[in-house]
């Protein structure tokens, strides 16, 4: 039985096929092609997981950070003016990295100008950022959000981030997948909302998640072999996901801020978070 998975590396008819594969110090980076009408019922896109290892145990992350740069680099050409988007809730700590990883990326749209070059910051890029919030606390959808601020400041990218669901326990907090097919607010946490994607917002749009939960059924099914019925609303995670999800958050905005602000000095930017 198939059992729910966001993760392209657990796609069962490309796990079995080894992608483009690149090495970042001891990071592994996996590149697939999804195609049109798969049977995942996902976009067709470029996904690429990044292979981090149980983050608790790791204490340098410069391999993973530099990981993520790369691969951003290879799926958007734009090198200005990007709107930041954190998606999920951050009062349900399963759901809390996009909010998280928002909170620490530098805003630099409303500085420009001879305002930037005085404070030494002439190459300082627009970077616009925006946690909409979920459905049950604003009455709004993410998506609408997101589009009416894609029409009102027209950016020339989009970068979503958010929580999603593994079918392998050890993928929990352990990958990091990027793709510039999109996303559906929500799906990590079974509560998918309308598509953000190149699609329905008019500019290229990559979304970054990393898995934060997997099904209960997923759980006994595949671990305990047995049949757990009732449970499809079900979803495990962590005992220290409150710890996994600031540090991969940490982990995330570090790697934007420096993939967003290139030509500025990673201490600088790190000093005005």
């Amino acid at each position: 039985m198939a059992h729910r998975t966001d993760l392209a590396i657990e796609f069962e008819k490309i796990k079995k096929h080894t992608g483009e594969v690149f090495k970042v110090g001891e990071i592994d980076v996996i590149f697939h092609d999804l195609p049109e009408n798969n049977d995942y019922g996902k976009p067709k896109g470029k996904y690429a997981t990044v292979k981090m290892g149980k983050i608790d145990f790791l204490t340098d992350f410069s391999d993973v950070e530099s990981a993520v740069i790369l691969v951003l680099q290879k799926m958007l050409d734009v090198t200005d003016d990007f709107l930041i988007v954190g998606l999920g809730n951050n009062e349900i700590i399963s759901d809390c990295v996009g909010p998280f990883t928002t909170q620490k990326i530098v805003a630099t749209r409303h500085i420009k100008g001879d305002f930037a070059e005085k404070i030494g910051l002439k190459n300082l890029k627009s970077v616009a950022v925006v946690t909409p919030n979920v459905l049950g606390k604003t009455g709004i959808e993410a998506s609408d959000t997101v589009k009416a601020l894609v029409q009102k400041i027209k950016p020339k990218a989009v970068i979503v981030v958010d929580a999603l669901c593994a079918n392998n326990i050890d993928n929990l907090f352990s990958v990091i997948q990027l793709s510039n097919s999109g996303i559906s607010p929500g799906s990590g946490v079974q509560n998918a909302r309308k598509e953000l994607s190149q699609t329905t917002l008019g500019v290229p749009t990559v979304a970054i998640g990393v898995p934060t939960v997997i099904e209960a059924k997923t759980v006994v099914e595949k671990y305990c072999k047995t049949k757990l019925s009732g449970s499809e609303n079900m979803l495990l995670t962590p005992k220290e996901t409150d710890l996994l999800s600031h540090k991969v958050s940490e982990i995330l905005s570090k790697s934007l801020n420096q993939f967003l602000q290139p030509q500025i000095d990673k201490d600088i930017i790190l000093s005005l978070v």
